[in-house]
């Protein structure tokens, strides 16, 4: 069954966003990865969060950057079949945003609002 895989959380100060989320959750937040522009979005430089050791049936990555619009904290659910997910997007009421875009090394993503306007992430790896 398709998981949430990873998350990212936009910031306005984002050496003050580290702060918090380390002083409130003991989160380990790594230095910047630089990101490639997918989409039309300016570089972002990111921040990679763990959130603690690998446990069964929970997720433990994560990314910070620097907010470029007034977006939402974003979920990456696991798309086995990414193509097969992006074919039903629409008839089922919603929109896609990103059409699935290659990220070398990971694998491919996108992004879609759902029926009720939700902005969320598809995430398929090179080993799916």
């Amino acid at each position: 069954m398709p998981n949430i895989l990873h998350f990212m959380i936009p910031a306005d100060n984002v050496d003050r966003a580290r702060q918090f989320y380390s002083a409130i959750f003991g989160w380990t937040i790594n230095e910047v990865v630089p990101m490639p522009d997918p989409g039309g979005m300016a570089a972002m430089k990111y921040h990679m969060i763990t959130t603690g050791p690998v446990e069964p049936g929970t997720l433990n990555t994560g990314g910070l950057y620097k907010r470029h619009l007034n977006e939402p904290i974003l979920d990456f659910v696991q798309a086995y079949d990414i193509d097969a997910a992006l074919s039903k997007v629409e008839e089922l009421g919603g929109t896609i945003t990103m059409p699935k875009t290659p990220i070398p090394g990971v694998g491919h993503t996108a992004m879609i609002l759902d029926s009720e306007g939700n902005l969320i992430g598809l995430l398929t790896s090179v080993k799916s």
